[in-house]
């Protein structure tokens, strides 16, 4: 495994740091209403008193907070399960994962018409977790190969989006604008409540990831190899896979079913700074953030006054990016 320049991947990670923070301000200056630049960045600290420090602070913050803390949890997500396959066409998507807590998100929204913002995280990770239990049953037999995982994980994944469907259909027919709304990845009405009821899941849970990056390099050699540099390999793949589904659980709970994130960001990580986990991992979280800032961004401005939501613009995207890798791998010496 190449090993590529500390300096180089220093500099892209930093480089994809503040690109993400210019264009967070780029976002709250943008919307039925433009803001100056300067007015965001004095709203920001405090010393903008322009009646547009409430449409900063109050309706576009939260928004891109979400964005950015949603986009790099599901692109860690995608990062851990392609470590632990071995396969860059993994995602959260494939496996079932954020299919368990889209169900469980939906069964909650239609069982209790008033809810509390801060059980929604708690009930999609539990769905994600059954889901992913339920795949990891059915796909051990005296350990778990990642051919069975995606296998089984298919299955899952299309009876979770019929399920889905049906929960949808014979729930209250009021709330079936506001569930598809949900499903469809939307960050529309995000406030700083959704933010309180993220932010220590995904703040927790990436720093944890890190831990993991040596095992999933080891576990990328073979697991012969990997059990021979003394990997506890089906402890540490299970690890892996349980903070996997928690953060796309996180995820979905708070803006739906935001396809392929989990796919496209980790790829184009290892296209800028090689294959080592320990910085594939905070640089997809990067990649995740801005693609998903960009896709709300084209959601809210592309076809004023309509709010598009985001996950249609990264479906649209992520489609032909699969096929693409889809087909390159097909191809001979690929």
């Amino acid at each position: 495994m190449k090993r590529r320049p500390t300096w180089k991947n220093a500099t892209i990670v930093s480089s994809l740091a503040v690109a993400a923070l210019i264009l967070a301000v780029f976002c709250l200056s943008l919307g039925s209403v433009s803001i100056p630049i300067r007015d965001v960045v004095l709203s920001l600290v405090g010393m903008n008193g322009e009646g547009s420090d409430l449409i900063i602070t109050q309706f576009r913050l939260p928004r891109i907070v979400a964005a950015l803390l949603i986009g790099a949890a599901l692109a860690v997500s995608g990062s851990l399960l392609q470590g632990v396959i071995r396969n860059p066409l993994a995602s959260p998507d494939l496996l079932g994962v954020t299919g368990g807590a889209s169900v469980a998100v939906v069964a909650f929204m239609t069982a209790f018409t008033s809810y509390s913002i801060h059980y929604v995280p708690i009930i999609a990770i539990a769905g994600a977790f059954a889901a992913a239990s339920v795949n990891y049953s059915f796909a051990w037999k005296k350990g778990v190969t990642p051919s069975r995982l995606v296998l089984i994980g298919i299955g899952i994944s299309t009876a979770m989006s019929a399920l889905t469907m049906f929960l949808l259909l014979s729930g209250p027919a009021y709330l079936a604008a506001q569930v598809l709304n949900w499903m469809t990845g939307s960050l529309y009405g995000t406030n700083w409540s959704y933010i309180k009821a993220i932010w220590p899941w995904i703040v927790a849970l990436i720093p944890l990831s890190l831990l993991y990056a040596k095992e999933l390099d080891i576990q990328a050699l073979g697991e012969e190899t990997a059990i021979g540099l003394g990997s506890r390999l089906q402890m540490s793949r299970m690890a892996a896979m349980l903070l996997s589904v928690a953060l796309a659980g996180v995820a979905v709970g708070i803006a739906g079913t935001i396809s392929f994130i989990g796919l496209l960001a980790p790829h184009m990580a290892r296209k800028l700074v090689g294959n080592r986990y320990g910085i594939v991992i905070p640089t997809a979280a990067l990649i995740g953030a801005i693609v998903l800032l960009l896709a709300d961004l084209a959601g809210r401005m592309l076809f004023l006054p309509l709010d598009i939501p985001a996950g249609v613009f990264t479906a649209g995207v992520g489609a032909p990016f699969f096929l693409y890798l889809l087909f390159r791998r097909k191809r001979p010496g690929s």
